[in-house]
């Protein structure tokens, strides 16, 4: 069996880190350590429910340019999906750029339906934020269309707690990305979606966590233009207890203002099945996450998140 153990730098907010591998012979199976930790959490009864997570596919069927395996996206998300059929989580997130740029639109709705039959098998309760690559040649309607999914930014709460997902595809100018109109370093939360943030933060003060494709947290092409207004809202609502982003394709972890700001490995980086990356997120009721990540993908545990 092979079992990759790669640690990582920032070991330090009370987590651990790693790596995992578990394809043998062409057979998908589970390492006894990953085994005896997801039946410790399924029979822990201060563990609310689990999600799981992929970002950056970048589905296209066009040849590989430089590190991005573009075909080979589709067995990685086999594999992931072997592996959230055995854990059974109660929704996934894909955190953006389900698909990469066509050359033109029936060429992207083709790449778009290709992958989202896969993805949509996962699971019934599926959630998709956007990234840029999603409307390079689409618009953000024909890509919500073609995934089933009615908005772009909104709430929504499960076991007494709210996740929200943001949409910073948008232009310093306020004009939403869309068939080629923009530039991918200048992503923004324009003030509408800022209000409506503020104002469902203030709703209620349950545990919430956010959903991003651009960053948040750093200030390069990577960035949101306005994150420190974003974070701004997010700290002074005092219940966020984490943020899962995208984008610039490897693990990275920061805290800032008390909210964890977690970036995930992108699967379409590397050739081979030992390049994937994708994870599995434990939530207990006191807020506790516990991220399980395989092959590329990072493992974190914040005992004290809540």
């Amino acid at each position: 069996m092979n079992h990759f153990i790669d640690n990582e730098r920032n070991k330090d907010h009370g987590r651990r880190v790693g790596r995992r591998a578990f394809l043998h012979n062409g057979t998908l199976v589970l390492g006894a350590a990953t085994m005896a930790s997801s039946t410790a959490s399924a029979a822990d009864p201060k563990s609310a429910f689990s999600i799981g997570m992929v970002t950056d596919l970048h589905y296209a069927n066009k040849d590989p340019r430089g590190t991005r395996h573009y075909r080979e996206t589709l067995g990685k998300i086999d594999e992931a999906a072997a592996l959230f059929a055995k854990k059974k989580p109660d929704f996934v997130v894909e955190l953006g750029d389900l698909i990469d740029a066509a050359d033109s639109v029936a060429t992207e709705q083709r790449y778009l339906k290709t992958i989202q039959s896969k993805f949509a098998a996962i699971c019934d309760q599926r959630h998709y934020v956007l990234g840029n690559h999603c409307v390079d040649t689409l618009t953000k309607e024909e890509f919500l269309g073609g995934v089933g999914q009615e908005k772009s930014f909104y709430a929504f709460t499960q076991n007494g707690f709210r996740f929200i997902v943001l949409d910073a595809c948008f232009r310093s100018d306020g004009k939403p990305y869309q068939r080629k109109n923009f530039k991918w370093t200048d992503a923004n939360v324009p003030p509408h979606e800022l209000e409506w943030l503020q104002a469902e933060l203030a709703s209620s003060p349950q545990k919430t966590i956010v959903f991003a494709h651009q960053r948040l947290d750093v200030a390069n092409n990577h960035g949101v233009k306005n994150n420190v207004k974003v974070r701004g809202i997010l700290e002074a609502a005092g219940c966020v207890l984490a943020v899962f982003q995208g984008h610039s394709h490897h693990n990275d972890l920061r805290e800032i203002g008390g909210i964890h700001y977690c970036t995930l490995a992108a699967m379409v980086e590397g050739s081979g099945a030992q390049s994937n990356g994708y994870s599995l997120m434990q939530i207990a009721t006191n807020g506790s996450l516990r991220i399980e990540g395989f092959r590329r993908q990072s493992d974190y545990d914040w005992p004290n998140a809540g």
